[in-house]
């Protein structure tokens, strides 16, 4: 009898509670439909404000590189979302959504009689009343006002919007897990696809996750997540969406059911270098996006900016695959490369070194400054020829050297290593990075000289003399300033120009997340800053294409004779190793070292015997030559096929690049005073010189080197006032440098004085 009277009290109890719900609900629709006429704000609770989106970061063609994002938050338009995902969403959450105004007061009635009887609390929410816990209750408490707040503004909203619309901000607004919000999002990370691509399996298991992404997580909790899936797909099934039978559904589930986290392989969301320098601008160095840092942080992670860069996606790719070449290594050295648009000095590529990784690899190393070794005298080079320098005046090259220091009087600078090469013209010094040829023709065209030059080839947002000093130093032409990639690859555009410079920049506009309205739009200068006049920087190019005709780099040629200029670099004992090269369309740098300190790359057994491109490395040292000039070769190979093979001038039949690389007087020597002394020949013959041929050329260069003869005082000479010092205070880049010519002249080594088979004279005596 007791089981009796407990079925009859429940029944009665149903019935009391029911009678009560149906008796109210007419009072409780008419408060919350009372005073109609009179607007009442959505912003009063919360504020109903636009959806927050994630920023994303496209190349130079519109293609996706990156997104900035501090929940992976993407908006999808209805229109772009499936209608049978749109069924599934119906069929699952709200089957009565067309039909109800905001509030399905049978299923409130049913909830309330299930929470009485089963001790429970929630349900019962139609997907409006969804749309207002996710957007203006999200923070209140959930006490008794809670759920009559719901039902209010549920209300309110459906005045408002759409049903589209409230759909809409339903599918944007839920959490799905890992990290993402919406279902554009949600599709990306559990499926790979975009949310036009989604199959309404898909679609359903997206719908059915967002009750409790935790517990139904299908990574971590398979179980639950399949069971919820199966119910979900059968609620499908019976609004007639799918025919599937319960067999068929577990199978199908199963088979649909995430094993683990994707992207879209079309939009990276990886975190790489050259994002990282895009945000740290936008956030740091410029105020473009607001006033404070928290304006600026808004509006880059949730204001779904459309941000365009420089970067071309194939031209990254290349930049990428040619680091490859650097095996992993016990001393740790990377590489760091760059390439710009000599045209515009847009960045199209940047390697930092090893992939970013947060809190292991961030530091960009493209970024970072290094000594250049050798790499360097370009930028001499180019003052040098400014300077009124002609590329076969002729300079001493012999080993060991000992050359004023400016910084330090009493310790003058040494070289006793390297390459020794007598006496020759400058444009063989070059192809053979003879160092002590080098130092003395940094002072002879002066040390200051040469450090302005550098600013206005390299020139940049973040090189500067006010931003970051460069010195005089004495050493300037073995690499003892430190540079960046960005700062070489510059200046190497300014040459590659004839001597126009670009500085280099990687952002181009910044669009609101309509895509039509411009937050901000990069000034074009298309003409450029002249750096070197054209007949200079025309004379430096057809030097340092000697570098890969026959010089250091000539190795590594690109493919099919594509002309091309480049100066390798190695600093002492190998700690830095450069390879700086162009073409008339693209400059590339490549740097070789260890970021965590000047790490010897000597006797490192990964590096011996490797095969890179056509070449074996037979030794287990890096220098300039060896893989930073390969990987350079590599990319630009890769980069400038399909391209037109374009030059800079034909020598035999361009006048106009013969009139810029016609010297403007007969070669002289240069020398360096205080070092070399000189004297006029009043009568006699010097020995005779030897001769050698210059690599890569056709010609033959005489190159006077001094021999012992065995009849002292056979020539007679008058010695030459000269100066002691080079002024360090010239910087007229058009300021004549010591020489003279080489008829009728010999230079001497001051501290050993003039050669025993000259006698001196003194003229008019």
């Amino acid at each position: 009898m007791w089981s009796l009277r407990l079925v009859v009290a429940v029944l009665l109890s149903a019935l009391l509670i029911s009678a009560v719900v149906v008796g109210m609900a007419p009072r409780v629709w008419g408060m919350l439909n009372a005073h109609v006429e009179t607007p009442i704000s959505l912003y009063e609770v919360g504020g109903f404000t636009g959806l927050a989106e994630r920023s994303v970061v496209f190349d130079a063609k519109g293609r996706q590189v990156g997104v900035f994002q501090a929940e992976n938050s993407q908006q999808a338009l209805i229109s772009e979302i499936p209608t049978h995902v749109v069924d599934a969403l119906l069929a699952i959450e709200d089957r009565t959504f067309m039909q109800h105004r905001g509030v399905d007061l049978r299923a409130v009635g049913r909830q309330v009689l299930t929470n009485i009887n089963d001790g429970a609390a929630g349900g019962a929410s139609t997907i409006t009343q969804q749309v207002v816990k996710n957007e203006l209750l999200a923070t209140l408490p959930r006490d008794g006002r809670y759920k009559l707040l719901q039902i209010r503004y549920a209300i309110l909203l459906e005045r408002q919007l759409t049903k589209e619309q409230i759909l809409e901000r339903w599918f944007n607004t839920n959490f799905y897990g890992y990290n993402s919000y919406g279902i554009k999002a949600a599709a990306e990370v559990y499926f790979g696809k975009n949310v036009a691509d989604l199959t309404i399996e898909e679609g359903t298991f997206l719908v059915g996750l967002v009750r409790a992404p935790s517990s139904y997580d299908p990574i971590n909790n398979r179980s639950l997540s399949l069971s919820r899936f199966v119910t979900a797909l059968q609620r499908v099934r019976a609004e007639g969406h799918i025919t599937l039978t319960d067999d068929e559904i577990i199978r199908r589930a199963a088979e649909v059911l995430p094993t683990g986290v994707r992207s879209r392989p079309d939009e990276p969301v990886r975190r790489t270098h050259f994002t990282e320098l895009v945000k740290d601008y936008l956030l740091n160095q410029t105020t473009i996006l607001g006033v404070t840092y928290q304006e600026r942080y808004a509006k880059l992670f949730r204001g779904g900016l459309r941000i365009y860069t420089t970067l071309d996606r194939d031209v990254q790719a290349s930049a990428d695959e040619a680091v490859a070449l650097l095996p992993d290594n016990s001393v740790n050295a990377q590489a760091a490369l760059v390439t710009v648009d000599n045209a515009t000095g847009a960045i199209r590529a940047m390697v930092g070194g090893k992939p970013f990784k947060a809190g292991e690899n961030e530091v960009n190393l493209a970024m970072r400054r290094r000594q250049t070794g050798s790499s360097v005298k370009m930028f001499i080079l180019a003052a040098a020829m400014e300077a009124g320098i002609e590329p076969d005046d002729f300079i001493d090259g012999r080993l060991p050297c000992t050359l004023p220091n400016p910084e330090n009087l009493t310790e003058p600078f040494v070289i006793a290593d390297g390459v020794s090469e007598p006496v020759g013209p400058l444009r063989r010094m070059t192809w053979l990075s003879i160092n002590c040829a080098y130092a003395k023709l940094s002072q002879i065209v002066g040390l200051n000289r040469v450090v302005d030059r550098m600013y206005q080839m390299s020139s940049s947002e973040w090189l500067t003399p006010e931003k970051y000093p460069l010195y005089p130093y004495a050493s300037l032409a073995t690499g003892a300033n430190e540079m960046s990639v960005v700062d070489m690859v510059a200046g190497a555009q300014s040459i590659a120009n004839l001597g126009v410079h670009h500085e280099p920049y990687f952002l181009e506009n910044i669009l609101e997340r309509d895509g039509a309205t411009v937050v901000w739009e990069r000034a074009v200068n298309v003409e450029g800053v002249e750096a070197l006049t054209t007949s200079s920087a025309a004379k430096t190019v057809d030097i340092m294409q000697g570098v890969l005709r026959g010089g250091t780099a000539r190795r590594t040629a690109l493919a099919d004779d594509r002309p091309a200029g480049g100066k390798t670099g190695t600093q002492a004992k190998n700690t830095n190793a450069w390879f700086v090269g162009f073409t008339p369309q693209y400059s590339t740098v490549v740097w070789v070292g260890d970021p965590r300190g000047y790490t010897p790359m000597r006797g490192v057994p990964e590096f011996r015997d490797q095969i890179v491109g056509q070449w074996k490395f037979a030794r287990n040292t890096v220098t300039g030559a060896t893989y930073p000039a390969h990987i350079w070769k590599q990319h630009m190979d890769t980069i400038h096929a399909g391209l037109a093979v374009a030059d800079w001038g034909d020598k035999q039949a361009d006048e106009v690049w013969q009139k810029l690389l016609a010297p403007s007087r007969p070669a002289a020597r240069l020398y360096l005073p205080g070092v070399e002394c000189v004297a006029q020949i009043i009568s006699g013959t010097p020995p005779p010189p030897s001769t050698t041929l210059a690599p890569g050329r056709t010609t033959t260069t005489s190159v006077s080197q001094p021999v012992p003869t065995t009849v002292p005082g056979a020539v007679v000479v008058a010695v030459l006032p000269t100066a002691t010092t080079i002024d360090p205070t010239e910087k007229n880049p058009y300021a004549p440098v010591p020489s003279i010519p080489v008829a009728g002249h010999i230079v001497y080594d001051c501290d050993k004085g003039v050669p025993s088979w000259a006698q001196t004279t003194v003229v008019g005596g």
